[in-house]
Order: C-alpha cells, then sequence, then structure tokens
C-alpha cells in the first residue's frame, strides 16, 4: 500500500498557550543543564588524573548517551512550544525514532557495564585490574554500540514497512513506536509484538540483572571494612536510583500490549528528560571523587584567568604591592 502521509502533527504536551510557555522555560532549563551537566563530567573525567578507574570510563560514555538521548527529543519539544507548529516530517520523525532508541539502548547498556563492573570490584577486587583492563572495557563499549545499532535497526524496520494513508496525527511530543504504528493502515498487532519482544525485554531482562548483581554486591559487603561498606553503599546507592527512574517509566511504556495512556506522555517525561538531568546530580552529589575533581578543574581555571598580582598576592601574603 502506498504511503500518503509526508508529516505528521505533534500534539505535544499541552495545546494550551499559557502551558506551553511554561512547558517551553521549564524543558529549556532542564535541557540545558543536563547538557551543561554531562559536558562538566565529561571534562573533568578527562582531565583529571586520578578519575581514570574502568568506573570513570564507563561514566563518561554514561554522560554521552545522556546529552544525546535527551537531545534527540527536547530540543524539539522547545522550539514546538515556542513557535507552535507541530509538525515533523516523516523522514526527521523516523531520524529521530532511530536516534532516540539507539541512544536510549546505548545507556542502557552502559548501565549494565557499570554494574558489572562494581561487581568485578567488589566481589573479586583481587582480579580487577586483569578483569576489568582497558582493552576489555574498549570491547565492551563497542559492543554496547553495535546491539544498540541492531536495536535500532529492527526497531525502526516495522514503521518504515508500515503504510500511513490519511491519519498523521501523534498524541505525544516525539515519535514513538506506539503511537506511530497506531496510525497505520493495517493491522500491526505482530509489529506491536515485536516491540514488546524488543524494547520490552531489553528494559525488563536489563532491569532485572542490574537487581541481581546489585544484590550480590550488597551482600557482599559482609566481609569488607566499615570505611569500604560506607563506599560501596554510596556508590551502588546512586546507581540504583538512576536504575528505577530510567527502567520504571520504560518498562510502563514498552512491555504492555499495544495500548496508549493519556499518561504516557508523563512517563515519557522521567525516561527521556529527567533522568539525563539527573544522572549528573546523583553522580557528582553522591560521588567525593568527582566532587573533589570537579573543584580542582574549577581551581585550576580561576587561577588561569586571574591577574598575575593577585596570585601574587595570594602566594606571598597581603602584604604584595602592585
Amino acid at each position: 500500500m502506498r504511503n500518503n502521509v509526508t508529516e505528521f502533527i505533534l500534539l505535544g504536551l499541552t495545546q494550551d498557550p499559557e502551558k506551553q510557555k511554561i512547558v517551553f522555560a521549564i524543558f529549556l532549563v532542564f535541557y540545558t543543564a543536563t547538557v551543561l551537566g554531562n559536558l562538566l563530567i565529561i571534562v573533568t573525567i578527562k582531565t583529571s588524573p586520578t578519575l581514570c578507574s574502568p568506573m570513570y570510563f564507563f561514566l563518561t560514555c554514561l554522560s554521552i548517551a545522556d546529552s544525546c538521548f535527551s537531545t534527540t527529543t527536547a530540543p524539539k519539544l522547545i522550539v514546538d512550544n515556542l513557535s507552535h507548529k507541530n509538525t515533523i516530517s516523516f523522514n526527521e520523525c523516523m531520524i529521530q525514532l532511530f536516534t532516540m532508541h539507539f541512544f536510549g539502548c546505548m545507556e542502557i547498556l552502559v548501565l549494565v557495564l557499570m554494574a558489572y563492573d562494581r561487581f568485578v570490584a567488589i566481589c573479586k577486587p583481587l582480579h580487577y585490574s586483569v578483569i576489568m583492563n582497558r582493552r576489555v572495557c574498549g570491547i565492551l563499549i563497542l559492543l554496547a554500540w553495535v546491539g544498540s545499532f541492531l536495536h535500532s535497526i529492527t526497531q525502526i524496520i516495522p514503521v518504515l514497512n508500515t503504510p500511513f494513508c490519511g491519519p498523521n496525527v501523534i498524541d505525544h511530543y516525539f515519535c514513538d513506536l506506539q503511537p506511530l504504528l497506531r496510525l497505520g493502515c493495517m493491522d500491526t498487532y505482530v509489529y506491536n509484538l515485536l516491540v514488546v519482544s524488543n524494547s520490552g525485554a531489553i528494559c525488563s531482562v536489563s532491569f532485572v540483572l542490574l537487581m541481581i548483581s546489585y544484590t550480590f554486591i550488597l551482600h557482599s559487603l559482609r566481609n569488607h571494612s566499615t570505611e569500604g561498606k560506607r563506599k560501596a553503599l554510596s556508590t551502588c546507592s546512586s546507581h540504583i536510583i538512576v536504575v528505577i527512574m530510567f527502567f520504571g517509566p520504560c518498562i510502563f511504556i514498552y512491555t504492555r500490549p499495544p495500548t496508549t495512556f493519556p499518561l504516557d506522555k508523563l512517563v515519557s517525561v522521567f525516561y527521556t528528560i529527567m533522568t539525563p538531568f539527573l544522572n549528573p546530580l546523583i553522580y557528582t552529589l553522591r560521588n567525593a571523587e568527582v566532587k573533589n575533581a570537579m573543584k580542582k578543574l574549577w581551581n585550576t581555571q580561576v587561577t588561569n584567568n586571574m591577574p598575575k598580582h593577585i596570585i601574587f598576592s595570594r602566594m606571598f601574603g597581603s602584604n604584595w604591592k602592585n
């Protein structure tokens, strides 16, 4: 059947012009903070010689995935609420769908790798440097990129094979699988099952694996010192918070029959906007090493940009004269 639809209309989070201004302001702040926060983490880790362990390598990858994942939906949402032009072309919709699932899957796989890294570090500390060497970490991230690409390809193919012959209004603020398949001019039941077996399975299986790994980690802490328990609990608790906030909404959206609810848009905000925004806060506020590295980076930048007479004054005392 021929595809007669060249663009879609996104209804967004609200149709009220006054509320759209509020949505624009709120999500502009969230998106800006997300990009800057994750960029700060990347720069801090790359410039700090103390943050060279595999955990921080994976944290860098998570920050990149967070920034890109948020960028797939937030800018379009922000612009639409400002310009009141809620259309998106068919090709742009397919690109958004592909990139959102690519970076979303990337984030899931990186979270799994971070949990595995913590499991090895806490449960097998004597073998940690051998198991999690630089080459292994690089291969794991490469496999995550390949897995994300394969996941996105298998998600977008059913939509490309679905004919759209009339209805083009999507009751959402971005192009996602179930709202798109509802507009198709054919029975999409089998395609919806593929969505559940792909995205739904990835979310559910990854969540179960993460919870099992953290259960083993917490159980193994019995034999550690008080200081070791404190550090491990601090790291793992921050990871668990991220996992619950990200996977809860994903499982709600992608593991149910082909139905949509008015609540879907609000739930989607949590994993597309809120989680990438909160990740930098969680990983910096609950990690003393990252906070100290950020302080050193800030002090270095302040010193480099400070007039020389002030630097000498601080070095030699308040009696220094210009």
